[in-house]
């Protein structure tokens, strides 16, 4: 069974404006021990790596809309400088838009079974314009 997970997209307005960071971050390169970019690192270790990592992906909640997803290749717990336990979730760089579905803030990120995942509308090729991103956000 394949599982995704559900995180907000915190500070970013836009898909063009994940994809732009997300360039900004494979153009500068990872710090000596970190994956390659892109990867979101976050606090707690998702239990069910398996699983997610059988075509499992990271559904971006941007603006209050689950709207596009990025496969995740690999799952990697490490512990920080501080001693705080920390996991890196390994992305692929493709962006895919999927049906928008409203979606509330929360904390941290949510487990999402794949039967209850959006479709996909396709991948994002050039998300400069903003124009596929709005009519996706006004349902059209």
């Amino acid at each position: 069974m394949t599982l995704h997970l559900v995180k907000l997209c915190v500070g970013v307005e836009s898909v063009a404006e994940l994809r732009f960071w997300q360039d900004k971050r494979v153009k500068e390169g990872a710090p000596r021990g970190y994956p390659r970019p892109p990867y979101h690192t976050t606090r707690m270790t998702p239990r069910r790596r398996e699983e997610l990592l059988n075509g499992g992906s990271l559904y971006w909640v941007i603006q209050g809309w689950m709207c596009v997803r990025q496969r995740l290749e690999d799952v990697v717990p490490f512990v920080d400088g501080e001693g705080v336990g920390r996991c890196h979730l390994v992305l692929a760089r493709d962006l895919v838009l999927v049906d928008p579905v409203p979606r509330r803030a929360f904390q941290g990120w949510r487990y999402l079974a794949g039967a209850d995942a959006p479709a996909d509308c396709g991948a994002v090729e050039n998300a400069g314009s903003g124009l596929g991103e709005e009519l996706a956000r006004l349902g059209l």
